[in-house]
């Protein structure tokens, strides 16, 4: 599995480097990036302007769109649910290993 390397800046200013491994089948690890960094910043954009989100509920929304973009995909719903399960997994186990940077805070 090819890894790719990504960097997040949390709200919170925490920095995570994770190395997510990608897919055998991966088409295009430049676009599995920007899809995912349109994602994070789509959600960031909409918390910014509704106001306080519960995590669980962002999680939520998350994991069913994942659910409904393996339906739309023309296969047996058992192997695409299967696939996104599995991915899934891989990221989640991914980003639980990534070290945690917080910011620097103190006095000057």
């Amino acid at each position: 599995m090819r890894p790719l390397p990504y960097r997040v800046e949390t709200a919170t200013g925490d920095i995570l480097d994770i190395t997510f491994p990608l897919h055998d089948e991966t088409a295009s690890p430049m676009r599995v990036n920007q899809l995912l960094t349109a994602v994070l910043d789509a959600v960031d954009k909409d918390i910014n302007i509704c106001g306080e989100t519960a995590n669980g509920d962002v999680l939520q929304a998350l994991a069913m769109a994942v659910a409904v973009r393996a339906r739309m995909i023309h296969a047996p719903a058992d192997v695409t649910a299967n696939l996104a399960k599995m991915l899934v997994d891989r990221s989640t186990t991914a980003a639980g290993e990534a070290e945690r940077a917080g910011p620097e805070s103190g006095n000057a």
